[in-house]
């Protein structure tokens, strides 16, 4: 098999999710490669001539469709193939469709390149993690999902929006399933290192379990309501895909809330969530301890239970 090229970039699945991350990573500059692959070839050739009509205003790069053999050399191997979520539809309804495509491509991937970093980003992304690395056969680090990264992204910027500070201040994390059970850690959450509850005080606001329940339901609903108001959401997962990439390719030990197969973290283990990882050129180089309240732990473990229970049922 190829060495890996750091510069190089693949992508399955050219669907919303999938073209929108390829636009964000073309902007990026982070790569000089990137190979786009769909069941519809002609999809992934429109997608890739679309994307390369702008490289003139951005960095040289190639930007093709191709298929699987040219995912040999890729570092990085973002995976967003799979049904769409539908309207009224829950993240976990998409479960036995999506896995089923995943017995079909992942294979198809171990075969070619057993080197790379295999980004899933497909829903629900937490299963699909799971099934990628039991399909795969990679090696724990190198398998893991975009996670709560996005749900994390919603929160700061809620929280941003909130206290009318810059959500880049905001330091808080979604965690557990990438869905329906997903935990927002008040906890440990603070403003620039100041603990919330003072932090929202000192900006005038003092009904902190109101505030808090409101916004971690409009987190939960965001997509919901999105996919409601345009059919299906992809921006903001493409920045979240390109925000992944960066802390790989730059190996920059980002600590980013991806999901990753759980090992006797906060009593939970042989399942795929979303907790605070260091993530550099090596994937997720292990999880980071965060304060929870009993609460928070009982939610956490039950978000696990909710997703065993799903795994058990399809693999």
């Amino acid at each position: 098999m190829a060495e890996v090229n750091s510069r190089k970039a693949a992508i399955i699945g050219c669907g919303f999710v999938g073209s929108a991350s390829a636009f964000a990573l073309m902007e990026s500059g982070l790569f000089s490669e990137m190979v786009l692959i769909d069941a519809a070839g002609e999809k992934a050739e429109g997608e890739a001539l679309d994307i390369s009509h702008g490289l003139p205003f951005a960095k040289p790069m190639q930007i093709y469709a191709g298929d699987y053999e040219d995912i040999s050399d890729a570092s990085i191997i973002v995976v967003t193939a799979g049904a769409g979520q539908k309207p009224g539809e829950t993240r976990l309804d998409l479960v036995k469709k999506n896995v089923g495509i995943f017995k079909s491509i992942i294979p198809q991937i171990a075969a070619h390149n057993q080197d790379g970093i295999l980004l899933v980003v497909a829903n629900p992304v937490d299963i699909l993690t799971y099934t990628a690395q039991r399909l795969s056969g990679f090696p724990e680090n190198r398998v893991f999902g975009s996670g709560t990264v996005l749900d994390t992204a919603r929160l700061k910027y809620l929280l941003g929006e909130h206290l009318a500070v810059d959500s880049r201040s905001v330091h808080a994390f979604i965690i557990g399933e990438h869905g329906d059970s997903e935990i927002a850690a008040w906890s440990s959450a603070n403003v620039s290192g100041i603990p919330l509850n003072n932090f929202c005080e000192m900006r005038g606001h003092f009904n902190h379990e109101e505030a808090m329940h409101e916004i971690a339901e409009s987190v939960k609903n965001s997509a919901y309501e999105i996919i409601e108001k345009k059919g299906a959401t992809y921006y903001g997962i493409a920045m979240s895909v390109k925000r992944i990439c960066e802390a790989i390719v730059r190996d920059e030990k980002s600590i980013l809330p991806v999901s990753s197969i759980q090992h006797d973290n906060h009593g939970i283990s042989g399942v795929a969530l979303s907790m605070p990882a260091i993530v550099g050129e090596q994937g997720v180089e292990g999880t980071v301890p965060i304060e929870l309240s009993e609460e928070e732990e009982a939610d956490l473990r039950k978000s696990a239970e909710t997703l065993k229970c799903v795994i058990d049922d399809v693999l």
